[in-house]
């Protein structure tokens, strides 16, 4: 028995929802060459990379082994928006950042490792396997992009301004829930690692 799909929301539903927000018909195919559609779901496309590559519990996976290749060299994962080494196995060891499509290390100025990196891992999610409170928030901060884009109304600005905020208010209450935060830090962490108040601001 198949599971219902009420809760999911496909590219197409969310750029039908943005095309109504700036009164426009909904489309049934996302065709790339009408710009009607194009613009939405380019703008889609952006708005949901700068939103996960905040940092969020269901796209940040800790611990994750990075597995050296033949010339000692690491891959750097095509749907990594992130890579930070893992301070319970690398404390001060390893400084990596993206050179290219491997894993260069910054301290010790090489592509080269003598050992497999434990890594925390910021990955890029498909709009259609996002919790749903991020596809809400997702669509509606790319609504008001859009309808800055097609239509250039205040008034418009305004509303899906406020929609954007209501939607975002909800996607970090279910994100608070779901990665069990405290003032000691991460569930996950062996290490002490204290609530930073700062990502809260700049949130």
């Amino acid at each position: 028995m198949p599971f219902p799909t009420n809760a999911v929301s496909t590219e197409l539903d969310a750029v039908n929802q943005i095309l109504s927000s700036v009164g426009q018909a909904p489309v049934t195919t996302l065709d790339l060459e009408n710009p009607e559609v194009a613009i939405p779901l380019n703008t889609l496309k952006e708005v949901s990379k700068q939103v996960q590559v905040e940092g969020w519990t269901f796209n940040l996976e800790r611990n994750v082994v990075l597995q050296r290749e033949s010339d000692n060299t690491i891959i750097y994962p095509l749907n990594a928006l992130a890579i930070d080494i893992n301070t319970d196995y690398h404390l001060g060891q390893y400084d990596v950042v993206r050179r290219e499509n491997k894993v260069y290390d910054r301290l010790h100025h090489t592509n080269v490792f003598t050992e497999d990196l434990h890594c925390d891992i910021l990955y890029y999610i498909d709009f259609q396997f996002l919790p749903p409170s991020l596809q809400a928030y997702i669509t509606a901060k790319a609504a008001r992009i859009a309808a800055i884009k097609m239509v250039g109304d205040g008034a418009i600005n305004e509303l899906l301004a406020e929609q954007e905020a209501m939607t975002r208010a909800f996607a970090i209450e279910q994100d608070c829930q779901q990665g069990d935060y405290t003032i000691f830090g991460h569930a996950d962490d062996v290490h002490y690692s204290s609530y930073q108040p700062f990502n809260a601001l700049q949130r």
